[in-house]
């Protein structure tokens, strides 16, 4: 069932799947859908999505991912308003005190695992493990939990483990380290020019270690490893993630429609996979390019297929 799936995600337009949507899907095989507030009007609409999409890969496990980090980006705002809870928010309540943060961050990741599990979505790309500092683009900014590597480092994995008691699975990002950019991936190239040594002892070290089946990587070039290419499209930052990094699950990219990859959609797809990513990621819904995507994804390999199948097994 999973097999025949090729190796991208997509977006989709509005609330309900359109007829040439249905047949992409039907002809494309994505190995998953992520949805955007511009796809959710309620509960019982979303839901009503989500088994349609099931429906065309009948399977009850298929991945629909979200993005609900709560604060700026919540996608779930007209059925929850999620607005206070960013990141920061968190991360101070965390450094004040632990017990506190562990109790209240609980109900938190509680509620929004209800209503993923009541709409059909079953991935959450959280959490946002990127380093604040003053100098941080505001694309991260109060996303981010501390500036601390620990502090981060432990939220994930409270939120990792919250979300997967809760039959969610997690993608950590943007990895390996989204905090030192000054400028917005979605709008520009972001050049990081700190060495291979600070980012070891610090951005890398809240990636270290999670116990999470996806990661995406940041659209960022690292001049000290990279000077040409974003992590995205970097054999050598890529072999750091799985080898200094030891990150062993499914890498997936961030999305290829940001203007921080300067290629074509078909070379910024090419250029994904060769470097070592295993899916990308494509959200704006715009199906001349998704037709592109699709047809310079290949089939999802045996690695995909058995990481897929082990996180199907914390789906309730």
């Amino acid at each position: 069932m999973i097999k025949n799936r090729r190796s991208f995600i997509v977006g989709i337009k509005s609330t309900s799947l359109l007829p040439k949507e249905k047949f992409f899907l039907l002809k494309y095989k994505p190995w998953g859908v992520i949805l955007f507030s511009r796809n959710i009007h309620s509960l019982s609409q979303t839901r009503k999505l989500t088994n349609n999409i099931r429906s065309i890969f009948k399977d009850k496990k298929y991945p629909i991912l979200i993005d609900e980090e709560g604060g700026r980006v919540s996608r779930l705002k007209k059925i929850q308003d999620n607005r206070i809870f960013t990141g920061n928010f968190f991360g101070k309540i965390y450094s004040k005190d632990k017990k506190k943060f562990i109790n209240n961050y609980k109900i938190f990741t509680d509620q929004i695992s209800f209503i993923l599990n009541k709409i059909g979505i079953n991935i959450n790309t959280v959490p946002v493990l990127d380093l604040k500092r003053k100098t941080t683009s505001n694309i991260i900014g109060d996303r981010s939990f501390s500036s601390n590597p620990k502090i981060v480092s432990d939220i994930g994995n409270y939120c990792i483990s919250n979300f997967k008691k809760n039959n969610i699975g997690t993608v950590i990002k943007h990895i390996p380290g989204h905090g030192l950019a000054t400028s917005d991936s979605h709008l520009s190239t972001p050049i990081v020019k700190k060495s291979l040594n600070y980012l070891k002892k610090n951005d890398f070290i809240p990636f270290k270690n999670k116990q999470s089946f996806f990661a995406m990587t940041a659209h960022i070039v690292y001049k000290k490893i990279d000077k040409k290419y974003t992590a995205t499209h970097s054999k050598k930052m890529i072999s750091l993630i799985r080898n200094h990094i030891k990150f062993k699950n499914i890498l997936i990219s961030d999305d290829l429609s940001m203007k921080s990859l300067k290629f074509s959609i078909e070379e910024n797809t090419i250029k994904s996979f060769k470097a070592g990513c295993n899916i990308v990621l494509h959200c704006n819904g715009k199906l001349k390019e998704m037709i592109k995507v699709a047809e310079n994804s290949p089939i999802i390999n045996t690695f995909i297929i058995k990481k897929t199948s082990e996180f199907y097994k914390i789906l309730s």
